[in-house]
C-alpha cells in the first residue's frame, strides 16, 4: 500500500499528516511539541561565550560556548526521527515528504535513520506550522505540481 506522510515542522512543533483514501485530502495524524526550542538560552542553561579551564602547567584555555537552544533543537529532531522510526516500522507510511523551516529541516534529515531517509521523496526548507489545513494543502498541491511538471 502506498501511504505518504507528510511532516510539518519547525524547531518546536511538527505536525503529522496523512492523506484521506477517499478524498486524498489531508488528515492530521499527530502534533509534536517541545516548549525548550522557543526557551531563550539564559533560561535553559547558563548562556555565557564560555569560561576558562587550565591545565597542569598553568595556561589558560577558553572552552567553547555550547549552544544549548541548537542542543534542545537537536533533541526535538531526534524526537520526531524516533517517532517517524516507529511508524515506519509500523508500515505507515511508504513516502515521506518533509517541509521544515531552515535550518531545523537539515537538523531533522541528520537525525532520522537511514531505512526512514530513503522514503523521503520531497523536502522543502519553509515553516508552515501556523497555516491551517486549506492553506496547507494549497501550499503541498502547489510544490506537487512544481515536482511534476520539472519531471517533465
Amino acid at each position: 500500500m502506498h501511504r505518504t506522510l507528510i511532516v510539518i515542522a519547525n524547531a518546536s512543533l511538527a505536525r503529522l499528516f496523512d492523506r484521506d483514501p477517499d478524498n486524498g485530502g489531508l488528515l492530521p495524524l499527530a502534533t509534536l511539541q517541545h516548549a525548550e526550542s522557543r526557551f531563550p538560552g539564559r533560561e535553559l542553561a547558563d548562556d555565557r561565550p564560555g569560561h576558562e579551564a587550565t591545565d597542569r602547567a598553568g595556561s589558560h584555555v577558553l572552552q567553547p560556548r555550547h549552544d544549548v537552544r541548537r542542543q534542545e533543537h537537536e533533541k526535538f529532531a531526534h524526537d520526531i526521527a524516533a517517532t517517524l522510526r516507529r511508524r515506519f516500522a509500523g508500515n505507515e507510511f511508504s513516502e515521506l515528504w518533509l517541509l521544515a523551516s531552515s535550518p531545523f529541516l537539515g537538523e531533522l534529515r541528520a537525525a532520522m535513520d537511514p531505512p526512514v531517509l530513503a522514503t523521503v521523496r520531497v523536502t522543502q526548507a519553509s515553516d508552515l506550522t501556523s497555516f491551517g489545513l486549506l492553506e496547507i494543502e494549497n501550499r503541498l498541491r502547489a510544490l506537487h505540481d512544481a515536482q511534476h511538471s520539472a519531471r517533465r
